[in-house]
């Protein structure tokens, strides 16, 4: 009995990562005309921030993220480096005990990431990308996603409903 509930556990956490992956990909594409290169605030990475609640939501993120840069007018190089960014995001914020600690960690990595990846493919100011890059995530994660997640995290049927195993009480 209890690895029946294990395998419909795994089924579950299986289901799940995959309606994250798919609700990433499309509010990527839905938005697509500021989801990639310098000025971009890609909104689907307010899902970042489930990996905060639960963190195996990393896996249903970095698939989103990865299907999305399929699409990615930089290519093979988004691919890899911009998932790889969105990936390594969602394994720390799944340390973090702190709400808008965890907002930033995306702002900086994506905006060193995908600010150095945009510099050496199109030879644009590194700095300047870095800032552009950051300002954007800013936005979309630690600003907006923050207020959401504030908003929703302290709700229990939230919790409830995204199956969350940790930060029940975080912080701000």
């Amino acid at each position: 009995m209890e690895r029946k509930l294990k395998g419909n556990l795994n089924v579950q956490r299986l289901a799940i990562n995959a309606i994250v992956a798919s609700t990433y990909f499309v509010l990527t594409m839905v938005t697509s005309s500021v989801s990639y290169l310098g000025i971009q605030i890609r909104i689907a990475e307010i899902l970042i921030l489930l990996c905060f609640f639960r963190k195996d939501f990393v896996l249903g993120v970095t698939l989103g993220c990865l299907l999305a840069n399929l699409f990615s007018p930089l290519g093979p190089w988004d691919i890899l480096f911009g998932t790889m960014a969105t990936l390594f995001s969602g394994l720390l914020i799944g340390y973090m005990r702190n709400l808008f600690f965890a907002a930033v960690i995306p702002v900086i990595i994506n905006g060193f990431v995908v600010g150095a990846e945009l510099h050496f493919l199109l030879q644009e100011p590194f700095w300047l990308n870095v800032v552009l890059v950051a300002a954007g995530e800013f936005v979309a994660v630690a600003i907006l996603g923050y207020v959401i997640f504030l908003f929703l995290g302290k709700k229990e049927r939230f919790q409830d409903a995204i199956g969350a195993n940790q930060n029940y009480r975080f912080k701000w």
